[in-house]
Protein backbone atom coordinates (compact mmCIF):
# COMPACT_ATOMS: atom_id res chain seq x y z
CA UNK A 1 0.00 0.00 0.00
CA UNK A 2 1.46 3.38 -0.99
CA UNK A 3 1.66 6.07 1.65
CA UNK A 4 0.02 9.39 0.84
CA UNK A 5 1.36 12.88 1.52
CA UNK A 6 -0.84 13.30 4.61
CA UNK A 7 0.51 10.10 6.19
CA UNK A 8 4.12 11.15 5.55
CA UNK A 9 3.40 14.57 7.01
CA UNK A 10 1.89 13.11 10.20
CA UNK A 11 4.88 10.81 10.71
CA UNK A 12 7.29 13.72 10.14
CA UNK A 13 5.45 15.78 12.73
CA UNK A 14 5.84 13.01 15.32
CA UNK A 15 9.55 12.70 14.55
CA UNK A 16 10.08 16.25 15.79
CA UNK A 17 9.62 14.84 19.29
CA UNK A 18 13.01 13.17 18.78
CA UNK A 19 14.69 16.52 18.23
CA UNK A 20 14.65 16.67 14.42
CA UNK A 21 14.02 19.94 12.62
CA UNK A 22 11.13 20.16 10.17
CA UNK A 23 13.39 19.54 7.16
CA UNK A 24 15.19 16.67 8.92
CA UNK A 25 11.92 15.00 9.90
CA UNK A 26 10.49 15.34 6.39
CA UNK A 27 13.76 14.15 4.86
CA UNK A 28 13.98 11.09 7.11
CA UNK A 29 10.40 10.06 6.34
CA UNK A 30 11.13 10.40 2.62
CA UNK A 31 14.31 8.35 2.98
CA UNK A 32 12.45 5.57 4.82
CA UNK A 33 9.80 5.67 2.10
CA UNK A 34 12.40 5.12 -0.64
CA UNK A 35 14.73 2.80 1.28
CA UNK A 36 17.80 4.10 -0.56
CA UNK A 37 17.90 7.48 -2.28
CA UNK A 38 20.08 10.40 -3.20
CA UNK A 39 19.58 13.84 -1.70
CA UNK A 40 17.67 15.19 -4.71
CA UNK A 41 15.14 12.36 -4.59
CA UNK A 42 14.64 12.90 -0.89
CA UNK A 43 14.18 16.63 -1.47
CA UNK A 44 11.53 16.05 -4.14
CA UNK A 45 9.56 13.56 -2.02
CA UNK A 46 9.91 15.58 1.19
CA UNK A 47 9.13 18.87 -0.53
CA UNK A 48 12.23 20.57 0.84
CA UNK A 49 14.61 22.80 -1.16
CA UNK A 50 17.22 20.89 -3.12
CA UNK A 51 19.81 23.41 -1.95
CA UNK A 52 19.22 22.20 1.62
CA UNK A 53 19.02 18.49 0.83
CA UNK A 54 22.67 17.47 1.33
CA UNK A 55 22.93 19.44 4.57
CA UNK A 56 19.76 17.72 5.82
CA UNK A 57 21.03 14.26 4.90
CA UNK A 58 24.45 14.87 6.48
CA UNK A 59 22.71 16.05 9.67
CA UNK A 60 20.62 12.86 9.73
CA UNK A 61 23.80 10.81 9.37
CA UNK A 62 25.45 12.74 12.22
CA UNK A 63 22.42 12.23 14.47
CA UNK A 64 22.36 8.49 13.79
CA UNK A 65 19.18 8.34 11.69
CA UNK A 66 20.80 7.59 8.34
CA UNK A 67 23.90 6.10 6.72
CA UNK A 68 25.75 7.02 3.56
CA UNK A 69 26.32 4.13 1.16
CA UNK A 70 29.64 3.44 -0.54
CA UNK A 71 30.40 4.67 -4.03
CA UNK A 72 29.15 7.48 -6.22
CA UNK A 73 26.75 9.15 -6.63
CA UNK A 74 26.23 9.76 -2.93
CA UNK A 75 23.29 7.69 -1.71
CA UNK A 76 21.70 7.44 1.70
CA UNK A 77 19.66 4.84 3.56
CA UNK A 78 17.97 4.76 6.98
CA UNK A 79 19.99 3.44 9.90
CA UNK A 80 18.73 0.31 11.65
CA UNK A 81 15.27 1.07 13.06
CA UNK A 82 15.71 -1.17 16.07
CA UNK A 83 18.92 0.65 17.00
CA UNK A 84 17.26 4.06 16.64
CA UNK A 85 14.32 2.92 18.73
CA UNK A 86 16.57 1.41 21.40
CA UNK A 87 18.71 4.54 21.57
CA UNK A 88 15.78 6.89 22.10
CA UNK A 89 13.97 4.47 24.41
CA UNK A 90 17.06 4.51 26.63
CA UNK A 91 17.15 8.31 26.60
CA UNK A 92 13.44 8.63 27.40
CA UNK A 93 13.73 6.03 30.16
CA UNK A 94 16.61 7.99 31.68
CA UNK A 95 14.61 11.21 31.46
CA UNK A 96 11.58 9.73 33.23
CA UNK A 97 13.77 8.08 35.87
CA UNK A 98 15.19 11.54 36.57
CA UNK A 99 11.72 13.02 36.78
CA UNK A 100 10.65 10.25 39.17
CA UNK A 101 13.72 10.94 41.31
CA UNK A 102 12.68 14.58 41.48
CA UNK A 103 9.15 13.66 42.43
CA UNK A 104 10.38 11.38 45.22
CA UNK A 105 13.08 13.73 46.47
CA UNK A 106 11.29 17.03 47.01
CA UNK A 107 8.51 16.05 49.42
CA UNK A 108 11.04 14.39 51.75
CA UNK A 109 12.95 17.66 51.90
CA UNK A 110 9.78 19.61 52.56
CA UNK A 111 10.59 22.10 49.81
CA UNK A 112 7.99 23.54 47.45
CA UNK A 113 8.02 22.27 43.90
CA UNK A 114 8.20 25.52 41.98
CA UNK A 115 8.31 24.95 38.24
CA UNK A 116 6.93 27.57 35.89
CA UNK A 117 5.92 26.67 32.35
CA UNK A 118 6.70 29.24 29.67
CA UNK A 119 5.36 29.05 26.10
CA UNK A 120 6.59 30.74 22.94
CA UNK A 121 10.12 30.94 21.52
CA UNK A 122 10.48 34.64 22.22
CA UNK A 123 9.32 34.22 25.82
CA UNK A 124 11.69 31.28 26.37
CA UNK A 125 14.64 33.25 24.98
CA UNK A 126 13.71 36.25 27.15
CA UNK A 127 13.70 34.04 30.24
CA UNK A 128 17.10 32.64 29.26
CA UNK A 129 18.41 36.19 28.85
CA UNK A 130 17.11 36.99 32.33
CA UNK A 131 18.86 33.90 33.74
CA UNK A 132 22.14 34.96 32.14
CA UNK A 133 21.81 38.46 33.62
CA UNK A 134 21.22 37.01 37.10
CA UNK A 135 24.20 34.65 36.97
CA UNK A 136 27.09 35.63 39.21
CA UNK A 137 29.45 32.64 39.11
CA UNK A 138 28.68 29.80 36.69
CA UNK A 139 26.39 29.26 33.71
CA UNK A 140 26.08 25.90 31.94
CA UNK A 141 24.10 25.61 28.70
CA UNK A 142 23.57 22.10 27.32
CA UNK A 143 21.94 22.47 23.91
CA UNK A 144 21.89 21.59 20.22
CA UNK A 145 20.58 25.15 19.55
CA UNK A 146 23.93 26.90 19.91
CA UNK A 147 23.54 29.10 16.83
CA UNK A 148 20.23 30.55 18.00
CA UNK A 149 21.51 31.24 21.53
CA UNK A 150 24.85 32.58 20.29
CA UNK A 151 23.11 34.92 17.84
CA UNK A 152 20.13 36.14 19.87
CA UNK A 153 21.81 36.38 23.28
CA UNK A 154 25.34 37.42 22.35
CA UNK A 155 25.35 40.67 24.37
CA UNK A 156 24.03 38.91 27.48
CA UNK A 157 26.71 36.20 27.27
CA UNK A 158 29.44 38.79 26.60
CA UNK A 159 28.34 40.84 29.62
CA UNK A 160 28.29 37.72 31.82
CA UNK A 161 31.85 36.87 30.80
CA UNK A 162 32.93 40.45 31.56
CA UNK A 163 31.43 40.04 35.05
CA UNK A 164 33.66 37.00 35.57
CA UNK A 165 31.00 34.35 35.01
CA UNK A 166 32.34 30.97 33.89
CA UNK A 167 30.24 30.05 30.84
CA UNK A 168 30.23 26.43 29.65
CA UNK A 169 28.48 24.98 26.60
CA UNK A 170 27.70 21.31 26.10
CA UNK A 171 27.00 20.94 22.37
CA UNK A 172 27.17 18.52 19.44
CA UNK A 173 30.42 18.45 17.44
CA UNK A 174 31.11 21.16 14.86
CA UNK A 175 28.89 23.74 16.56
CA UNK A 176 30.53 27.16 16.90
CA UNK A 177 30.41 28.55 20.42
CA UNK A 178 30.88 32.12 21.70
CA UNK A 179 34.48 33.18 22.38
CA UNK A 180 35.93 32.89 25.89
CA UNK A 181 33.62 30.03 26.83
CA UNK A 182 34.37 26.41 27.74
CA UNK A 183 32.94 23.60 25.62
CA UNK A 184 32.23 19.88 25.94
CA UNK A 185 31.07 17.96 22.87
CA UNK A 186 28.21 15.45 22.99
CA UNK A 187 26.30 13.76 20.17
CA UNK A 188 22.55 13.25 20.21
CA UNK A 189 21.40 16.21 22.30
CA UNK A 190 17.69 16.89 21.95
CA UNK A 191 16.52 19.37 24.56
CA UNK A 192 18.13 22.50 26.02
CA UNK A 193 19.09 22.41 29.72
CA UNK A 194 20.47 25.50 31.46
CA UNK A 195 21.72 25.95 35.03
CA UNK A 196 22.64 29.30 36.58
CA UNK A 197 24.73 29.32 39.77
CA UNK A 198 23.20 25.90 40.63
CA UNK A 199 20.09 27.73 41.93
CA UNK A 200 18.12 28.35 38.73
CA UNK A 201 17.38 25.91 35.92
CA UNK A 202 15.57 25.73 32.61
CA UNK A 203 14.53 22.69 30.58
CA UNK A 204 13.38 23.65 27.08
CA UNK A 205 11.95 21.55 24.24
CA UNK A 206 13.78 20.76 20.98
CA UNK A 207 12.57 23.93 19.25
CA UNK A 208 12.84 26.10 22.39
CA UNK A 209 9.19 27.08 22.05
CA UNK A 210 8.28 25.84 25.54
CA UNK A 211 10.22 25.35 28.75
CA UNK A 212 10.04 24.66 32.44
CA UNK A 213 11.84 27.14 34.70
CA UNK A 214 12.66 26.85 38.38
CA UNK A 215 14.50 28.87 41.00
CA UNK A 216 14.20 25.99 43.48
CA UNK A 217 17.81 25.11 44.47
CA UNK A 218 17.04 21.39 44.91
CA UNK A 219 15.60 21.13 41.41
CA UNK A 220 18.38 23.26 39.94
CA UNK A 221 21.04 21.07 41.58
CA UNK A 222 19.43 17.97 40.11
CA UNK A 223 19.57 19.46 36.59
CA UNK A 224 23.19 20.49 37.24
CA UNK A 225 24.07 16.91 38.20
CA UNK A 226 22.24 15.58 35.14
CA UNK A 227 24.24 17.87 32.81
CA UNK A 228 27.47 16.75 34.47
CA UNK A 229 26.48 13.14 33.78
CA UNK A 230 26.12 14.09 30.11
CA UNK A 231 29.56 15.74 30.17
CA UNK A 232 31.18 12.68 31.77
CA UNK A 233 29.53 10.30 29.31
CA UNK A 234 30.86 12.43 26.45
CA UNK A 235 34.40 12.21 27.86
CA UNK A 236 34.27 8.44 28.03
CA UNK A 237 32.67 7.95 24.61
Amino acid sequence: MEANAEQLSKIAEMLKLLGLSSYEAQGFVALVYHGVANADTVADTANIPRTSAYKVMESLVQKGFAKETDGRPRMFKPDDMNRIRSDFQEKFDKLFRSLKDLQDMLPSKGEPQLVYTIYGNQQVMSKLAEMINLTERELIICTPKVKEIRTDLKKYIDNAIKRGVKVTFVTPPNKRIPPNTQVFRKEGLIATDVVSDQIRAMLAGPEMDACGYTDNPALALHVYQFINMIIESGKSA
